[in-house]
């Protein structure tokens, strides 16, 4: 029993002290990832370690660290944080059997490092940082289960493109809300300690995403609009696939 104890504790060190880059270099040939997506500079050990990765030309930083695992609740939780030149996400995933896996996570995001891809996607772009006060999201059976979420904005300049021109604004504080709904999950923005939505996104677990923007979203940006026309109405609706195969 001795001899099949000490074995078992020199596996698991074994396994813990492995080199992370070593098992890297041996297994990326069968990991599909992305065509968007590259993993370098892998070093530490499985236990703790870094990479660096390329996720549509931006480049980052991932770092983890392995906890102890609950043997009563069959979890491992892992401490983690992805982070740029100016952005950083930080949380702790937890792997469970059989095959759950939750993320709970915070940080912020500066908005202006992904001002190129904002203007390439005709977005609105806004000045400052997003603030990520909570986020949680649940996986099971292969499919995203539940998905909660909350982003705060202290307002500032938002300039749009308007044909050849570009509109500008000054927004209050605003806040976006992510919430799992029938049939997917929902993003609503709103004004902070307004009285409804300025707009929402919905993506279904089919794939398809439908954005609604409201009247309220015009008045807070200031621009003319026909007076019979009510806070709440929806101004603007686009409903396409996003994601082929589903979430």
């Amino acid at each position: 029993m001795l001899l099949l104890l000490g074995l078992l504790v020199f596996g698991v060190m074994l396994v813990v002290r492995v080199p992370v880059g070593w098992v890297w270099h041996q297994l990326s040939d069968q990991v599909p990832l992305p065509p968007q997506v590259q993993v370098r500079q892998v070093s530490g050990t499985l236990w703790g370690g870094a990479a660096g990765v390329v996720v549509g030309g931006f480049p980052a930083r991932v770092h983890w660290q392995f906890s102890w695992p609950s043997f009563t609740e069959l979890a491992l939780p892992i401490e983690f944080s992805v982070s740029s030149s100016q952005s950083r996400l930080e949380g702790v995933a937890t792997a469970g059997w059989p095959g759950n896996f939750e993320v709970s996570a915070n940080g912020t995001v500066e908005v202006s490092e992904f001002e190129g891809l904002i203007r390439q996607s005709g977005g609105a772009m806004i000045e400052g940082e997003v603030s990520i006060d909570r986020l949680n999201l649940a996986w099971s059976d292969d499919r995203l289960k539940n998905a909660q979420g909350l982003g705060r904005w202290n307002g500032g300049m938002v300039s749009w493109p308007m044909g050849n021109q570009t509109g500008q604004a000054q927004f209050p504080p605003m806040q976006a809300n992510l919430d799992t709904v029938d049939g997917g999950v929902a993003l609503d923005i709103s004004e902070q300690g307004g009285d409804g939505p300025a707009a929402d996104a919905s993506i279904l677990w089919d794939g398809m995403m439908e954005i609604r923007v409201y009247k309220r979203m015009v008045d807070l940006a200031q621009q003319p609009w026909p007076d019979t026309a009510r806070p709440g109405d929806v101004v603007f609706r686009v409903r396409q696939p996003l994601l082929p195969g589903g979430l």
